[in-house]
């Protein structure tokens, strides 16, 4: 590596988690979010010479650089929703019905955004969440954008309209449209009360306790009246703490009752990794994200998709004891 290489590699680095998490949100999607960060660093790398610190922060200038990658990749790519976004809510028992050709919104994990931030930029989890990742995805392209760079990132309205290379006028007015829009869909949800983060653990705890013990009055216990639970790339969804334990009953009927959960955390939220048990061992099944409330869980987002489970580095397979084997 190059002095000129390492020297541009310091300067950039401390805004890769923030950048990732940008592109996620722009993207809805892990693996896509990844791919637009290395080539917004390659397109930084080579317009470097171009950079003025006189006009422009190295952070503004690498969030222009950073949209118009995402803006170009979401020209080739349609939005990608949850089940409960996208079709009627179905009965628990109903057959289960793939999403064929869909791409649905991934959960982002927690690992990936905490590493060392030497920028001292403290990324909102709240604009994280599932719910307001899939909110967005009912904006047009410019309008997440401008909600992200104004609402979440706190970027003037100068300052978003340098980014996104249009006018003020028109940043405020994608801004309007894309808060009437995210309100209506219910994703930016009031946080003031929501439990502290080690509370919302503790709740999902609890849940993975019963479902070890595949006690379903245990796990509708812990649930609000108004639970969700969505599996893509299924589009089966239900509501009700009833027709989920009758969905839960059914799983374990069909899967077994002999699991090994592993915590893991997404989107700022709490969750695990299930692997049931098939043969000498366990194998990887569905990889599971909680909404928590004060008044218990309000949201199971259940994910079955291999490329999901890649970005968390999850093992295929465990052994009896529950180790990840090779």
């Amino acid at each position: 590596m190059t002095a000129e290489v390492a020297g541009f590699d310091a300067l950039v680095e401390p805004f890769r988690s923030e950048l990732l998490a940008y592109c996620y949100r722009m993207l809805g999607s892990v693996h896509d979010a990844e791919d637009l960060v290395q080539e917004t660093y390659l397109r930084a790398w080579r317009a470097r010479e171009r950079y003025d610190e006189t006009r422009s922060s190295l952070r503004t200038w690498l969030y222009r650089i950073a949209t118009n990658v995402c803006l170009t990749a979401l020209e080739a790519r349609g939005r990608r929703p949850l089940p409960s976004g996208l079709v009627a809510a179905s009965e628990p028992l109903a057959p289960l019905v793939p999403g064929e050709n869909l791409a649905w919104l991934q959960p982002l994990p927690d690992s990936l955004v905490d590493a060392g931030d030497p920028a001292g930029i403290v990324i909102d989890r709240s604009s994280l969440r599932l719910a307001f990742a899939a909110a967005l995805q009912y904006l047009s392209a410019r309008q997440r954008g401008a909600l992200i760079l104004r609402d979440v990132l706190g970027f003037s309205a100068a300052e978003a309209a340098e980014i996104l290379g249009a006018t003020v006028v028109s940043v405020n007015s994608s801004l309007q449209r894309a808060r009437t829009r995210v309100k209506e869909v219910g994703g930016r949800q009031e946080l003031r009360g929501e439990p502290s983060t080690a509370e919302q653990r503790a709740w999902v705890d609890r849940y993975m306790k019963a479902f070890e013990q595949a006690d379903v009055e245990g796990l509708k216990r812990l649930l609000t009246e108004d639970v969700i639970m969505e599996m893509p790339p299924m589009l089966n969804w239900f509501a009700g703490p009833g027709k989920y334990g009758m969905f839960m009953e059914w799983v374990f009927e069909v899967a077994g009752t002999d699991w090994s959960l592993q915590p893991v955390a997404a989107n700022g939220q709490p969750g695990f990794a299930a692997y049931r048990r098939v043969g000498d061992g366990y194998e990887l099944h569905t990889l599971q994200i909680f909404t928590v409330t004060a008044a218990g869980i309000s949201r199971n987002s259940v994910f079955q998709d291999p490329e999901v489970f890649a970005s968390f580095g999850l093992p295929a397979r465990l052994d009896a004891g529950g180790l990840a084997t090779s």
